[in-house]
């Protein structure tokens, strides 16, 4: 996690951090840690573009509190199906669009591959993260994590965070 403090100065490097270790926590399948990368309470959606245009309140994963993220940890490890695979992350275009206090909403752009056992290899989702980040002297941290996807066209289930 970044260890950075509230410091304007410090405050794009924690932000680029927390997502930089975020991903790669994702992408080295360290599940167990992902949850610590939120406060509690949290708020950990994924949402199609569509939905999230004309307002629309469905999303295909809700989260709001870390115990459901900590859920969803389990429920991968120990109760989901699905075909063994690995995600690889690309982020760019990180934008602080608004400060409030310690609290930063940061717009990016994301794209997902997703490698299967047998290698083969495809673009799982494209889209952005409209985030909600909370800096201070214990790190950043996600208060609010929304992944909007540009289709709602996943072909397959959704088991790994995005």
């Amino acid at each position: 996690m970044a260890t950075l403090v509230e410091d304007s100065a410090h405050v794009p490097a924690a932000i680029a951090a927390l997502m930089a270790d975020y991903v790669h926590a994702i992408d080295d399948d360290r599940l167990e840690d992902w949850p610590d990368f939120f406060t509690d309470p949290c708020i950990y959606r994924i949402a199609t573009r569509d939905n999230e245009e004309r307002g629309l309140p469905a999303s295909l994963v809700w989260c709001d509190s870390r115990a459901m993220l900590l859920d969803r940890v389990v429920s991968v490890r120990h109760a989901n199906v699905f075909e063994p695979h690995r995600y690889r992350h690309m982020v760019s275009a990180i934008r602080v669009v608004a400060r409030e206090s310690a609290e930063y909403r940061v717009h990016s752009n994301y794209l997902v591959t997703r490698t299967m056992r047998d290698g083969t290899m495809a673009v799982f989702s494209t889209g952005a993260y409209r985030d909600v980040i909370v800096v201070g002297d214990g790190g950043a941290r996600f208060r609010e994590r929304v992944v909007v996807c540009d289709h709602g066209m996943i072909n397959n289930l959704i088991a790994i965070p995005i």
